[in-house]
């Protein structure tokens, strides 16, 4: 299978698409089910590296992309960032509070509990497990809206990145190229800078991703954690 930007997949392989979407929908679960202020605070983690008082935090707030889903907390596209800044000695700690199955009306009500720490930069990657329900766009936009709104609020000197996101196109060409055009226009609105495909020369490609076709492999995080770089080093 040939990597998947703009479109996602080729139309030949709407099959092997669909059962891609069932393996995450299984896979993750959803969080509005099992998730709760105390497993939330479990999944929570701070990466190895900078850890002093004085290192400022890069809050990575996701789904299973974001958590590691399948492979080693260490491997995980946020920890390989850590790594990075490490490797520069530059003063920031990373702190993952990725939830496997989370959609963006679960990142809503669990926000206030992640900004009770300090937050420098703000990563927003939610909104896939929204496109691979089906949930309406209106709905995942005013969600996404309100995080940014609520990061804002409480630390207004705080900078944002928005991490774009693509659904296959068998959930409706219309619904799949409206879902792709929200991030932009998110952050466009909200003057935020945007990844504009988090999953960048990683989804669809078998050998860089686990068996269910869908989160990155540990190659496939480091190339993840390439993409979210780019658009993070400038910050720092």
């Amino acid at each position: 299978m040939k990597q998947f930007s703009g479109n996602f997949y080729m139309g030949t392989k709407y099959f092997l698409t669909g059962m891609l979407v069932m393996a995450l929908l299984a896979g993750c679960g959803s969080n509005e089910e099992k998730s709760n202020e105390g497993g939330n605070q479990k999944r929570e983690q701070v990466t190895t590296g900078a850890k002093n008082e004085k290192a400022k935090t890069i809050v990575f707030y996701g789904n299973s992309l974001t958590a590691g889903y399948g492979v080693d907390p260490s491997e995980s596209f946020p920890s390989v960032v850590q790594d990075k800044i490490d490797s520069l000695q530059l003063p920031y700690k990373v702190i993952n509070a990725g939830v496997s199955g989370e959609t963006t009306a679960g990142g809503k009500s669990r926000i206030d509990w992640i900004l009770r720490q300090p937050v420098n930069i703000f990563v927003l990657e939610l909104g896939g497990n929204d496109g691979l329900r089906g949930i309406p766009i209106a709905e995942t936009s005013k969600n996404l809206q309100a995080i940014i709104d609520r990061v804002r609020e409480k630390y207004p000197e705080a900078k944002i990145i928005l991490a774009g996101m693509q659904v296959p196109p068998n959930m409706g060409r219309n619904y799949a190229t409206q879902f792709r055009v929200v991030f932009e226009q998110l952050a466009a609105k909200n003057k935020v800078e945007l990844i504009p495909f988090l999953l960048e020369n990683v989804g669809g490609i078998p050998s860089l991703n686990q068996a269910d076709g869908i989160h990155p492999n540990p190659q496939g995080a480091r190339i993840v954690a390439e993409n979210v770089w780019k658009v993070l080093l400038p910050m720092l």
